[in-house]
């Protein structure tokens, strides 16, 4: 088995807590935080139920003690303070003082801030400094400068595997020698744009989400932010640093079926687990639970059951639970909000509820765990999916 990469600090902000002990508890005590829209002026507030972070931008920036007219946008904000969490969680006073990189992933970007002056820009050309958020990179490059990092700095964007691919890249960045240290996550705010577009998929629940339920209707949007710090062995022992849990296999693929929808039978589920497993020397028998990507969308949960049978053939699937319930599919912040609740399961040996679950697909025979589960947890796979066919997993195993 690799032996993988460190992990040392971890920061989260997400609909069910604002910080990592916070999402823990909720996590533990069944409380999900889908409700009504209240932070942003939609049609659809009354309608559509999402996973959202209660507090407003003005709040969020206080607490980053940022100026009043400051040009960050809401991914900005969640994601700065997810990625401070993480840094001082790792103990970390010298930012620079080794080779360090950030990858954040994002896929809504500033939209918040250009749907909100859009029309106007045309108008006052000194609009222009909030229509220059827009972009994913400068989501990126404002969580740099709050952290006070120099060194490389990019950003991924490939859609709800985004963090999954911050987090791989990180992990291959330090093994391959180019770096000894890099914060990976990701970070995606709500906005109208994002809504309206789910909604006009036809993709979005009338309800309460339930992946993997034969009456599944389709998801809720969330919001979140999550950062990990990657670190290589060698500044582990030099600082004597606590590990939290390693990342110990990736893989990601692209089925190329489809802009949004995933092949039927999971094609570019099943290579990209597969993959995970060749570059951990795992066996899939050795993985303890699986926090599946689990949508609660039709098409998702049909594709990613099936790539699961296809892994494990005749041997029975493991704990397999969506925490979507919880928080909302929070886009490309959802690998890494999982990659947290992935380390938390491994350090508490806990397996989470698959919340509003009542009835297996007729398809399979696949059935998530529906209660809080304690037991020895040595390995975590965790799954995420995005548009246009990008498939990526994640394996984290429990510090040697």
């Amino acid at each position: 088995m690799s032996k993988g990469v460190a992990i040392t600090g971890m920061g989260i902000i997400s609909s069910i807590g604002n910080s990592v002990e916070e999402n823990f508890y909720s996590l533990l005590h069944e409380k999900p935080a889908i409700t009504r829209i209240e932070n942003i002026s939609t049609v659809h507030a009354d309608v559509i139920k999402v996973g959202e972070i209660k507090k407003t931008n003005e709040e969020l920036a206080n607490e980053l003690h940022l100026p009043a007219d400051n040009n960050y946008s809401r991914t900005a904000l969640i994601g700065t303070l997810a990625a401070k969490q993480a840094v001082e969680n790792a103990g970390i006073t010298s930012i620079n003082e080794f080779r360090t990189g950030l990858i954040s992933a994002t896929s809504v970007g500033g939209m918040d801030i250009t749907e909100k002056y859009y029309y106007d820009y045309f108008k006052d050309p000194e609009l222009v400094r909030y229509i220059s958020c827009h972009d994913g990179g400068d989501v990126a490059e404002k969580i740099a400068e709050e952290l006070g990092l120099k060194g490389i700095v990019t950003t991924i964007s490939t859609a709800c595997s985004s963090a999954a691919n911050s987090i791989m890249l990180g992990a291959r960045l330090i093994k391959s020698g180019k770096l000894d240290r890099v914060i990976v996550g990701g970070t995606d705010g709500l906005a109208k744009f994002t809504i309206n577009g789910f909604k006009t998929l036809m993709i979005l629940s009338d309800g309460y989400n339930k992946p993997f339920d034969n009456n599944r209707k389709g998801l809720n949007l969330g919001e979140a932010a999550a950062f990990l710090v990657l670190e290589s062995d060698e500044v582990v022992k030099k600082q004597n640093k606590k590990v939290l849990a390693r990342v110990s296999g990736y893989g990601n693929a692209n089925d190329a079926f489809h802009q949004t929808a995933s092949s039927e039978n999971g094609d570019g589920a099943y290579l990209a687990m597969k993959k995970a497993f060749e570059v951990s020397g795992l066996q899939p028998s050795e993985i303890d639970y699986i926090n599946v990507h689990g949508t609660a969308t039709p098409n998702n949960d049909l594709s990613e059951g099936r790539a699961l049978l296809r892994i494990y053939q005749d041997e029975k699937v493991p704990d397999f639970s969506s925490t979507k319930p919880f928080t909302g599919h929070t886009l490309a912040a959802a690998a890494a909000i999982e990659a947290v609740y992935s380390v938390l399961a491994i350090q508490h040996g806990t397996v989470y509820p698959n919340l509003n679950f009542d009835s297996p697909m007729e398809e399979f025979n696949l059935t998530p765990q529906t209660t809080l589960k304690n037991k020895n947890i040595e390995h975590v796979l965790s799954n995420s999916f995005g548009f246009g066919g990008n498939c990526s997993t994640l394996i984290f195993s429990k510090n040697e």
